[in-house]
């Protein structure tokens, strides 16, 4: 624990306890509002066909649509939780390492 605490510049270990729960918040959040999204703009899985490559586009489609919502979601409990700096930094880092970074020139 004394490493992660090093390395993300925490001091607490309250303050790694709200970190931890909201990576857990955020990430079972995205995969809950990812399907109702979908269902909204229409990409419904029964319009996929049955073969294994409909469900395979599917859950790429449904997965890619997570990303987003993670990112955002994960900036936004941050702030309720009173952890904005760190997550808008750890956000901008993860982008950045994906090839984003542009977003925050």
């Amino acid at each position: 624990m004394q490493k992660l605490k090093e390395r993300w510049g925490v001091t607490s270990n309250f303050q790694l306890t709200i970190i931890f729960i909201v990576f857990s918040i955020t990430g079972s959040s995205a995969v809950f509002v990812a399907k109702p999204f979908l269902n909204l703009i229409g990409l419904h899985q029964a319009n996929f066909p049955e073969a294994w490559w409909g469900t395979t586009f599917y859950w790429i489609l449904r997965i890619l649509l997570i990303f987003p919502f993670y990112q955002i979601l994960l900036v936004i409990y941050g702030w309720l939780l009173g952890q904005f700096n760190f997550f808008w930094a750890f956000e901008k880092k993860m982008l950045k390492r994906i090839g984003l970074g542009f977003l925050f020139n």
